[in-house]
C-alpha cells in the first residue's frame, strides 16, 4: 500500500490536544493505525497528552523543537526519532523560528 501525502489535502487542527496555535497534518487512518505527515509553525505545539491505548513514533524530517516526555524535556531535530510508548505522556513543541515537519505513526495496541 502506498500513501502519497503529496496528493492529500492538509487538515488544520487549532490548539490540538490543548496545544498552542495550530497543527497541520495529512493523515491516513485505517481504523487501527494513524499515519501522519505533520507540520508545526513557529510557536505551535501539540498539547501534553497520555497514550492510554496506543503508542506514537515521531520522526523529525525538517526543523527543530522539543518534546516534553514524562516530565522531562528532550531536544529533537531533523533525523531524530521520538518514541512515546503506551501509558506514557508527551508533547511536541516548535520553539524555533522555522517550521517543524515530521512523520508520525500512532498504533493502537
Amino acid at each position: 500500500m502506498i500513501i502519497n501525502f503529496m496528493e492529500q489535502e492538509e487538515e488544520i487542527f487549532p490548539n490540538f490536544k490543548g496545544g498552542e496555535k495550530e497543527y497541520a497534518a495529512k493523515m491516513n487512518f485505517d481504523g487501527q493505525n494513524r499515519i501522519m505527515h505533520g507540520r508545526l509553525i513557529p510557536g505551535a505545539s501539540i498539547g501534553l497528552h497520555t497514550h492510554d491505548t496506543n503508542s506514537e513514533i515521531i520522526y523529525v524530517l525538517h526543523g527543530q523543537g522539543k518534546v516534553l516526555y514524562d516530565g522531562d524535556e528532550e531536544r529533537v531535530e531533523a533525523g531524530m526519532c521520538h518514541y512515546c510508548p503506551k501509558g506514557h505522556t508527551h508533547s511536541l513543541i516548535n520553539d524555533t523560528e522555522k517550521e517543524l515537519v515530521f512523520f508520525a505513526v500512532v498504533s493502537e495496541q
